[in-house]
Order: structure tokens, then sequence, then C-alpha cells
């Protein structure tokens, strides 16, 4: 079964579980005890540095990343927006990565989108590095924030 499969039914499991319309956080939680359950690597809070013509001007921070291969972003909205899907494609430009997919879990179904960056990234691999041993970096192994 494909990482992707895997990890939308991972996310069906917790919306089924804990119900819909909750704190993202609560969610972020759950999904780490599931991917943990379902021996999928994953990391929390991931940081990436924003650089803007070559100076640092910030972090960018994902909620899952797994695998060290897929970005999840977990929402609690009204539905799944543009900005949502602009935001995801930003992330994966930073980050270096492929897909990402993002979930909505405030409603009685679960919602869900796979996001794919064809594009070619413009920055440097170097620039793309996660911030290593950041305090709010955690792994299946530590499951607390």
């Amino acid at each position: 079964m494909e990482l992707t499969e895997r990890l939308i039914g991972a996310a069906m499991t917790v919306h089924r579980t804990v119900g819909p319309g909750l704190d993202e956080k609560i969610y972020e939680k759950s999904m780490c005890i599931e991917l943990a359950e379902l021996q999928i690597g994953f990391s929390r809070q991931s940081q990436f540095p924003v650089f803007y013509k070559s100076h640092f001007v910030g972090k960018l921070m994902t909620d899952l990343i797994a695998e060290s291969k897929v970005i999840l972003e977990l929402k609690v909205a009204e539905s799944i927006s543009e900005t949502h899907i602009a935001q995801a494609l930003s992330y994966l430009a930073i980050s270096g990565l492929q897909v990402a997919l993002i979930f909505n879990f405030r409603n009685a179904s679960i919602q869900f989108k796979r996001v794919v960056n064809n594009i070619t990234p413009s920055i440097e691999p170097a620039n793309r590095t996660p911030f290593l041993n950041h305090p709010e970096d955690t792994t299946s192994q530590n499951l607390n924030p």
C-alpha cells in the first residue's frame, strides 16, 4: 500500500475515533499515536529556514512529516480552501518535498486533499534542511510536546 494511502487511512481512524470539530492539537497528538502504532516514521513541528535574497527572514513549521517524504497539514476549518492549498505548495517548495496531504477534521466526514509540487525548487538544497535539535522537534519515540 502506498504511503499516502496509509496516511489517509490513519487520519480516517483518528477522525472516526476522536470525532469532528476539536482543536487541531488534539488531532496532531492523535495522529502521532496512530502513526507510531502503524510504525510510520514521522517528525512533529519540523522547522525549515526561509530566505529572501539570501537573507534569513524566518522559519516555517509543519504539523507533521511522515517518513521524511509527506507533509501532513491538519486543519479544523469549514472546508479546505485555496489558501490551504497555496500554503501547502509553499511548504513543499521550501522543504524540497514533493507531496503534502491536507486533512480537515471539522466536519462529520473527514476531508482531505493531496497536493503535489511539480515545480523544481529554486532554493539551494542546503537551505531546505530542517533545523536540528530544536526543542519542539519530536519523533515517534517521544509523543509528548
